[in-house]
């Protein structure tokens, strides 16, 4: 579980957690909201390791692992759709060694390829893709580089 305990977070002089105490047990979800600057990036980047409490007590499992998505995508002629699939490293395996098989001309191989193409996901990847984006609140016409 994720606990902080009488944690203050402070970023110049401005107190963003004040002896703030919460528990978060594996499986439940939290949802963070405020307004610009209120904190929520710095507290992920306590969550992370970027930064440390000024004071009080901070524990996350070390075995953990935690994935995030900057705010901000990067500069890039791809589209929204194609620079969130390319972040599926399972996926990008998973095409890279159907299209070996494709090249060597190893049916069984092509035949295990999609297999695991379907297991993984595969078909449905864009849509989930496009949901995720749509959720973060880009524009539709970035979507596809439109």
């Amino acid at each position: 579980m994720i606990t902080l305990r009488n944690v203050t977070l402070r970023r110049s002089a401005r107190v963003l957690l004040d002896s703030t105490s919460v528990t978060i047990n594996p499986g439940e979800k939290v949802g963070l909201v405020g307004r610009n600057g209120a904190g929520k990036s710095t507290l992920f980047a306590l969550l992370n390791g970027s930064l440390h409490e000024d004071a009080g007590e901070f524990h996350i499992p070390a075995h953990w692992l935690m994935a995030q998505v900057e705010q901000n995508m990067p500069e890039t002629s791809e589209s929204a759709t194609a620079f969130v699939l390319d972040g599926d490293s399972r996926l990008t395996e998973l095409r890279a060694a159907l299209h070996e098989a494709e090249v060597a001309g190893d049916g069984m191989a092509i035949a295990q390829a999609h297999s695991d193409l379907a297991d993984a996901g595969f078909h449905d990847a864009t849509s989930r893709a496009q949901s995720l984006i749509l959720a973060s609140a880009f524009r539709y016409t970035s979507w596809n580089g439109r």
